[in-house]
């Protein structure tokens, strides 16, 4: 084991040489830090991915050759997800856990926690010391190639979840990797477009889940992301990890590249990525050079050593040699991880639950009931030691008096074989007493390095259900994939359930909610458009001429539809429910919020049905008369309760000063300010239960700062302002104060600059210098 105390890195940092420096700062091969024999430094294993770990043997165990290795890394960021079982070469199985984008719906930091400890006890299985995730960037379209990577549209669920896998991997050690730092939201051009947010939105939105992470759960590393950001590339962006995360966030941990984003290696290290990854003999080259010519101080070089070193040693000292997983305990928990987080969104005349002793036949149709489609594609993508069928699942509990057949249907059937294999099911259908449909997205059309161009399902499966809908049987549809899709047949059928990417165990899930062994209570983590052109920001998506800008600034998701009273699909926070609760109380420890005011929110809510569920409580809060434009309201709080019929509990929940403030890009600083706030208690965002109403008592105005260019009205909107100036003119131009109030008055109203106004009035007699420092004494008191 290496082992060294704190005290002792600088003394190995200062043996080392120019060339070893720059190997313990650059990765060995495709998954590896270096290892410096001479000094006894040992190497660290690293492997993708958020929801699954990917150990390939032919990447990781058979060398470090260069040429083998870019070929490798080009091959993996291109693979599917769902293409045939050959795609993922000499790669160990393993558990492919839900991704990010059904997860996220679970709501359960328990549940997320419960994952990553069990990745972790594969890693530790594998021999591998840090896990690249979790993802949290914004699914800010759900056109984003990788959004079936992320969590949620809201920073709260991305920082909640992510905060609690880490836990999870890093509690049981194995170090976790929090990606992409910041604002990777497409795959288009991904490591030259640049994503142009204004501070405001990135502080409030694509910062804020981060932050929140790092706060509650100090991931080992962190990993800068493929795009510029603003114009500078994310790896070599001081502002974002030094000012930001080192300097204000206090994050101690390393910071590690993604993979080949380094464009400048000097410029890197200087921001702040201290481990490029994966290694570049190039790279190392102009690192070596940077550091000869002076360009990287040897004082940044040295701390950014010792940093990689504190971080092998953490791995060394938690890596578990001779861990074995249980691969089928793991099995059981990604189906209850699927089971929990499935979304039913529509259930029209109680379609579902069904009775196997009221039905007749069930007709089960599609590829993807015998072929799930589990997980994304790309870098993130696992190979599953097994995989549930869901039509297996559903056939096991038919039982003597349910029939299960099963209509094959491929998502690339076109033309006369369409209509015809059409026509053949809908005369099935007629037969049947339910068919279940299982739709996907068209193959190919999503993942790592391609976003999707449109929210239609593959064209086939819509021209399905269509034509099921008029066969007069009830209809469920079971929806496979990455992030929203437009549902032209919703009003036509019975059902709805989103299964998103499930995972191994999906298909065991499905049949459990199916039949009502397991009552949904899964909510959506992200609003549905009911059309692609609803999509915020959809107006300037993808960029042009390299960049991409964020048009709607803080109004992400949720937030956009309802400052534009738009009505989606199913509206963040969405999910039903085979029971019903009612939520019946509402009290706050709190009768005014100031400025150094958090707010404890006790909800009660009731299991008004017939059957046990669970219920996510959603705690939104709500500014009235803000001092800048604000989102409607905003979720700032969540907790899951599980209620037996009739039951009442009471939940409590925590509102921090944060939560009640606001990003003012003009002071520098979260700001307080409006005349009170709702504090909201929801099923979704559109389905507000309880609130109450809370005074707030503002902190003593922060005046603006003035100059002699500044608009009078400015000027005068400075309490002391006026005084000070009369005083002013009475001494230097020898007038009553009757009559420098006069002058003064003759000012206000002009559209002109304060000090271009008076002129016209004084001439030279008082100089912009003396008005310039009149208001320098005003701004500094």
């Amino acid at each position: 084991m290496f082992q060294l105390s704190e005290d002792e890195i600088p003394s190995l940092v200062g043996q080392m040489t120019v060339g070893e420096k720059v190997a313990l700062l650059s990765g060995r091969g495709l998954w590896k830090t270096a290892s410096i024999e001479r000094l006894g430094i040992p190497s660290v294993v690293m492997t993708d991915g958020a929801y699954g770990v990917r150990y390939s043997t032919t990447q990781i165990d058979a060398g470090d050759n260069d040429e083998d290795s870019l070929q490798a890394f080009l091959d993996l960021v291109g693979q599917q997800g769902d293409g045939p079982g050959g795609m993922f070469g000499a790669t160990r199985p393993a558990t492919c856990f839900p991704n990010g984008n059904l997860l996220g719906c679970s709501w359960d930091i328990d549940l997320a926690y419960r994952m990553g400890a069990a990745l972790a006890v594969e890693c530790q299985d594998f021999g591998v010391h840090l896990l690249l995730g979790p993802g949290i960037n914004i699914r800010r379209t759900p056109l984003a190639g990788r959004a079936y990577e992320y969590y949620s549209e809201d920073p709260v669920i991305s920082g909640e979840l992510s905060a609690a896998v880490i836990a999870g991997l890093q509690d049981h050690g194995v170090g976790a990797s929090l990606k992409h730092f910041a604002c990777n939201n497409s795959e288009i051009e991904r490591t030259t477009t640049s994503s142009e947010v204004d501070e405001r939105a990135l502080r409030e939105i694509y910062l804020a889940g981060f932050e929140r992470a790092i706060e509650r759960s100090a991931p080992w590393t962190v990993m800068s992301a493929y795009n510029p950001l603003n114009g500078i590339q994310a790896a070599e962006h001081h502002w974002l990890l030094r000012t930001v995360l080192r300097e204000e966030w206090g994050y101690d941990g390393l910071v590690v590249s993604d993979w080949h984003a380094i464009k400048d290696r000097g410029a890197a290290l200087n921001a702040g990525t201290e481990l490029d990854m994966p290694e570049s003999q190039p790279r190392k080259a102009r690192l070596h050079a940077a550091i000869e010519a002076g360009d990287v101080p040897t004082e940044l070089i040295d701390a950014a050593c010792a940093r990689v070193l504190a971080f092998v040693i953490k791995c060394k000292m938690h890596e578990k040699r001779g861990t074995a997983a249980d691969l089928d305990a793991h099995h059981a928990l990604s189906r209850e991880i699927a089971a929990e987080s499935i979304v039913l969104l529509r259930n029209v005349g109680k379609a579902l639950p069904l009775d196997p002793g009221r039905l007749g036949e069930l007709l089960i149709v599609g590829d993807g009931a015998v072929i799930p489609v589990i997980q994304g594609s790309g870098s993130a993508t696992t190979n599953p030691h097994r995989v549930d069928s869901p039509l297996a699942q559903i056939a096991k509990r038919a039982g003597d008096t349910l029939t299960v057949r099963h209509q094959p249907f491929s998502c690339a059937a076109q033309g006369d074989d369409l209509m015809a294999s059409i026509e053949a099911i809908v005369e099935a259908a007629s037969r049947a007493d339910v068919v279940v449909m299982f739709a996907e997205n068209e193959k190919s059309r999503h993942g790592e390095g391609n976003d999707r161009d449109t929210l239609k399902l593959a064209a086939s499966h819509d021209a399905l259900i269509k034509a099921l809908a008029s066969a007069g049987r009830k209809i469920v549809v079971v929806l496979s994939m990455p992030d929203t899709v437009e549902m032209p047949w919703l009003q036509d059928v019975d059902a709805v359930l989103a299964s998103f990417y499930a995972g191994q165990g999906g298909g065991e899930a499905i049949a459990r909610i199916l039949f009502g062994e397991q009552n949904p209570c899964g909510k959506l983590s992200a609003s549905m458009p009911a059309r692609v052109n609803d999509i915020p920001g959809w107006h300037t998506y993808p960029g042009e001429h390299g960049r991409h800008v964020y048009s709607e600034g803080i109004f992400v998701g949720y937030r956009f539809y309802d400052l534009k009273e738009i009505v989606p699909a199913f509206p963040f926070g969405h999910g039903l429910s085979y029971t019903s609760f009612t939520y019946e109380n509402m009290e706050l420890d709190k009768s005014e919020i100031g400025a150094d005011t958090s707010c404890a929110v006790r909800v009660t809510v009731r299991n008004s049905g017939t059957v046990a569920g669970k219920e996510v409580v959603q705690l939104y809060v709500r500014p009235l008369a803000p001092g800048l434009k604000r989102p409607i309201r905003e979720l700032k709080s969540f907790a899951k309760l599980h209620l037996q019929p009739g039951e009442t509990k009471t939940v409590s929940l925590t509102l921090r000063q944060r939560d009640f403030r606001y990003f003012d890009t003009a002071r520098s600083a979260w700001v307080l300010d409006a005349e009170a706030f709702v504090i909201e208690a929801a099923a979704s965002s559109r389905d507000i239960r309880l609130s109450v109403t809370l005074p707030c008592k503002l902190p003593a105005p922060v005046l603006p700062l003035i100059s002699p260019n500044s608009p009078t009205a400015l000027v005068f909107a400075h309490p002391r302002a006026e005084a000070v100036l009369v005083s002013f003119f009475v001494a230097r131009l020898s007038i009553s104060s009757a009559e420098a109030a006069a002058l003064l008055a003759k000012t206000k109203g002009s559209f002109l600059g304060f000090y271009d106004t008076l002129s016209w009035y004084v001439g030279d007699s008082v100089k912009e210098t003396d008005i310039a420092k009149i208001f320098a004494g005003l701004n500094d008191h």
